[in-house]
């Protein structure tokens, strides 16, 4: 029997190309299969992709045909279309779901993990009326096992969570694998703890912070199809499921879903596609949904779930504004004596009080009491934030610290320099000199670095080891604390400063979600918003827990302009290590931008953070109607300039963040 002649292949490779390469194969290769092909002086994986090979150019022979199962054809249509909409090389897209670490075979198994042991048969927890309804309409979705997008919008402490487990229970019982999208995976400790007592096993995870060997465990078994439902950051988006049956992106109006470099998506919005891909439903799920999701809902595109109370009988937190025009702190502290006695009558009675202020760090600003001079960091446009903790200055853009100097560099003044403003260690300093006896636990990123400390923190607030609680934007995330009945806002009115076109959306429901924290339980819960302007919409807002109407007035403001998301936004960020350089481009960019009906430029200037990283930054922004194909535009307007190689332009479509 003669052997089977040579043929060739597409091969896909994860770095920055966006064709795919030909080579030549012993026998053809079905689309999805991984391979080792050499690239230049070594060699790497890739996957078999489905253009045509060039049939022309001169190849070189596959080296090695991987033993491990072929990217599913869903997930290869995902990687092109993301690739597409992003305006990104298909290889870079790529890279983001396949690395040659993960496909080694271990040589032993990853000490305690295990896949696939969820039991759909033990009984739930007991449903409201409410909660077995919406579980209902989620389940009968699962079982047609076509594409459909639900918004699931319940009040903080409705049982949410409870509701869409439901949904993965008969997408586990139907055979197929369910994916359930996190904002920040440290912070998933008692979203695990829920599913295991519902299942009766943990979820497969997938995170930054898994040892090398878990990962490759994890990532075979989730393209065997042994690892059925994964809980997982945005990146388990790119994971290879075989027989993806449904996603959920819990707290799906978090901004912390948009990755904001190299290949720059949105978990939420690519969550929907590849639901599509993959004929499965998705499930987007918040007590605050972006306006986005809110109009979608509104249009007919997504069906829409409310659970309007909370479960068990709790009761919604009593919000009160706390004017500090008539109730200021003392001099030098930042507590109103308002909220300190909340707080004194809290602990008193045994329960539990949480301050919130997002600002890591002890000051925002040092500046020489003598000259007036502020520490800046040397790279980026932005003031050293002080971290008494660490005894450092520290950048929180380039993450460049440096010691405390002891005389002004500026006017040599010796131990001038005065903190300027709080950060949540400043709080904490103020509480423990307010309240020694209280036990404080600080939640910021830079104190709870992983899911181990993040679940050490849970434990002991639960085990009620802990009287107050001070933290960033981490203690509003989906955190249920029993005995916790007070909070306060430090400082309501951070974050509306500015122009950012999202402000006010942002911190209402920021503020909505760390006010939910309060009174989950039999005691009710009060909270407390420190604010120089208690008239604001969003503090009004807050005050009668009305958020539909708020919405809907973001929505009259933003539809006359056309601005998202009723029209289309894309971001031209020119950055490089020569300032006269990047201004030119950018001169150039804008000199030959795309015009016409529907269409406004505006811009260049300088970003807001106009050094980032050393290096210096302009932004142009594309904004058009809703029918305008974006992609195809900014992808002729970057042909028509000439950029250098010390030049990049990073292209940002449906931009989140302005800085």
């Amino acid at each position: 029997m003669s052997a089977p002649s040579p043929t060739r292949v597409s091969v896909l490779l994860p770095f920055p190309f966006d064709t795919a390469f030909t080579y030549m194969a012993e026998a053809p290769l079905a689309p999805g299969t991984l391979v080792r092909v050499p690239l230049g002086p070594r060699m790497v994986v890739g996957a078999v992709w489905d253009n045509k090979p060039d049939m022309q150019v001169r190849t070189k022979p596959v080296a090695e045909v991987l033993d491990f199962p072929p990217l599913p054809e869903a997930l290869r249509q995902f990687v092109d279309w993301v690739a597409h909409y992003t305006l990104s090389k298909r290889g870079e897209v790529l890279a983001l779901g396949l690395k040659a670490s993960l496909l080694t075979v271990p040589k032993r198994r990853a000490k305690n993990f295990t896949f696939g042991g969820a039991d759909v048969s033990l009984a739930g927890p007991d449903l409201s009326a409410d909660q077995t309804a919406a579980a209902a309409a989620l389940r009968t979705s699962v079982a047609t096992g076509t594409f459909s997008v639900t918004l699931l919008d319940g009040v903080t402490g409705s049982g949410k969570t409870e509701v869409y487990l439901e949904a993965v229970a008969a997408c586990l019982a139907a055979g197929r694998q369910a994916l359930v999208l996190l904002p920040e995976i440290a912070l998933s400790v008692q979203f695990l703890q829920r599913f295991e007592k519902r299942f009766g096993a943990a979820p497969a995870v997938w995170h930054s912070e898994l040892t090398p060997a878990v990962r490759r465990e994890t990532f075979r078994a989730v393209a065997e199809g042994r690892a059925n439902v994964v809980v997982g950051a945005r990146s388990a988006l790119f994971l290879p499921f075989p027989t993806l049956g449904l996603i959920v992106v819990d707290e799906e109006h978090e901004s912390a879903f948009k990755q904001e470099d190299g290949v720059m998506y949105h978990a939420r919005d690519m969550a929907v596609v590849r639901a599509k891909l993959s004929a499965a439903p998705c499930v987007l799920c918040s007590a605050t949904p972006s306006l986005e999701t809110v109009e979608n809902s509104a249009s007919g595109r997504y069906a829409r779930l409310d659970l309007p109370a909370r479960h068990g009988g709790a009761q919604l937190p009593k919000v009160v504004t706390l004017d500090m025009r008539a109730h200021p702190p003392e001099r030098g502290k930042f507590i109103s004596p308002v909220l300190l006695e909340a707080m004194r009558d809290t602990m008193a009675r045994g329960e539990q009080a949480m301050l919130f202020l997002n600002r890591r760090g002890y000051a925002p600003l040092t500046l020489c009491r003598h000259c007036g001079h502020r520490m800046a960091c040397p790279n980026c446009s932005a003031w050293l934030v002080e971290h008494k903790s660490h005894k450092r200055l520290i950048c929180h853009h380039c993450d460049y610290a440096t010691l405390m100097p002891t005389t002004c560099p500026a006017c040599a003044a010796k131990d001038s320099f005065a903190a300027i403003g709080p950060g949540v260690e400043r709080i904490a300093e103020e509480v423990r000199e307010v309240f020694p006896e209280a036990q404080v636990l600080m939640m910021a990123s830079d104190v709870i670095a992983g899911p181990k400390q993040a679940a050490e923190a849970a434990r002991m607030i639960s085990d009620r080891e802990i009287d107050i609680i001070i933290g960033t934007q981490m203690v509003a995330k989906g955190w249920h604390f029993p005995a916790l009945t007070l909070v306060g806002v430090v400082d309501a009115d951070l974050g509306l400063a500015g122009g950012d076109l999202r402000a006010g959306e942002r911190t209402v429901q920021m503020l909505h979600q760390v006010a939910g924290r309060a009174g989950r339980a039999e005691a009710p819960g009060v909270v407390l918003l420190q604010t120089y302007a208690p008239e604001h919409p969003v503090m009004a807002a807050l005050l009668s827990g009305d958020l539909n109407a708020f919405m809907a007035q973001e929505a009259v403001q933003r539809r006359p302009g056309h601005w998202p998301p009723f029209g289309r936004l894309v971001a031209l960020i020119v950055s490089g290590p020569d300032e006269r350089m990047a201004d030119q481009i950018a001169r150039a960019l804008a000199r030959a931008a795309p015009s016409g009906a529907g269409i406004e430029i505006l811009g260049p200037a300088p970003a807001p953070f106009a050094l980032l990283r050393g290096r210096h930054r302009r932004r142009l922004l594309l904004k058009a109607a809703r029918h305008i194909d974006v992609q195809s535009l900014v992808r002729d307007w970057l042909t028509r300039t000439d950029i250098p190689r010390s030049v990049r332009v990073d292209v940002d479509v449906d931009p989140v963040s302005f800085m």
